[in-house]
């Protein structure tokens, strides 16, 4: 996918349910009901702490065996203390070189309440980008309570995946009158939010595919079709991450 994308090298995001390996309908019906039991809370406190750390040893293993090609953000267990919190990134996300914390999908305001706790981490350990997912089920709600942990932790970098959904509008806004938010463009509710937000903050946006839910090629030829500028189109598509990610 990578190749024929013309993607020199990829950011990868840890999972539980893996909807590349479904061959029907009936199979992605299964992986999207594994993802609904994370989403919905049914793990506890341990069984959660287990799947995101096998979940990080199984990606943390792609990049060893293409560490020219991957790069990885790691996933961080909502609900723990801010101790627990700390250990967590300390042994679990810079232990393993990842440069990024996420994805988070809180379906619920409580939970995006919970982030809190990751964010006074991050600030305690080291400062490293923090992607939220901000479609459904997240709520306009649920997006509010991310932007007051924008502007209540302005050093750390917050990634709102997914453009804000159908809330593009007010994620643009906030994004323009706040510099440690980027906007990762892929699952855009309408490829205008994606060239909105390309023309009101080229120096924040951030390509993204969704893979395997989008394709890269197409998320790429949808960057350089509406982007304003070549030069537009280079920052999203490369320059602003690597600028993010010191690399």
């Amino acid at each position: 996918m990578m190749d024929k994308a013309g993607v020199d090298k990829t950011i990868l995001f840890c999972s539980t349910p893996h909807p590349e390996n479904a061959a029907s309908l009936t199979e992605i019906e299964t992986e999207m009901a594994a993802l609904g039991k994370v989403l919905s809370g049914a793990h506890n406190k341990e069984t959660n702490r287990i799947r995101l750390k096998k979940n990080i040893d199984d990606l943390t293993a792609v990049i060893a065996q293409y560490p020219n090609r991957f790069l990885g953000f790691g996933s961080v267990p909502l609900a723990l203390s801010l101790p627990e919190t700390k250990e967590w990134i300390s042994s679990n996300i810079l232990a393993n070189g990842l440069r990024g914390i996420g994805e988070f999908t809180p379906s619920s305001d409580a939970q995006m309440q919970q982030l809190d706790t990751v964010f006074a981490a991050v600030q305690e350990t080291a400062i490293l980008p923090i992607w939220v997912h901000t479609f459904a089920p997240v709520t306009l709600s649920g997006i509010h309570l991310l932007m007051e942990l924008c502007v209540k932790y302005p050093e750390i970098p917050v990634i709102f995946g997914h453009l804000g959904g159908t809330n593009w509008i007010e994620t643009i806004k906030f994004t323009k009158t706040h510099t440690n938010v980027y906007l990762d463009l892929s699952a855009a509710f309408t490829s205008i939010a994606t060239k909105m937000a390309l023309i009101e903050v080229p120096d924040r946006c951030l390509f993204s595919s969704d893979a395997p839910y989008g394709e890269p090629y197409l998320y790429r030829q949808l960057i350089e079709f509406v982007s304003p500028s070549k030069e537009t189109a280079r920052r999203a598509l490369g320059e602003n991450i690597m600028e993010l990610l010191q690399i």
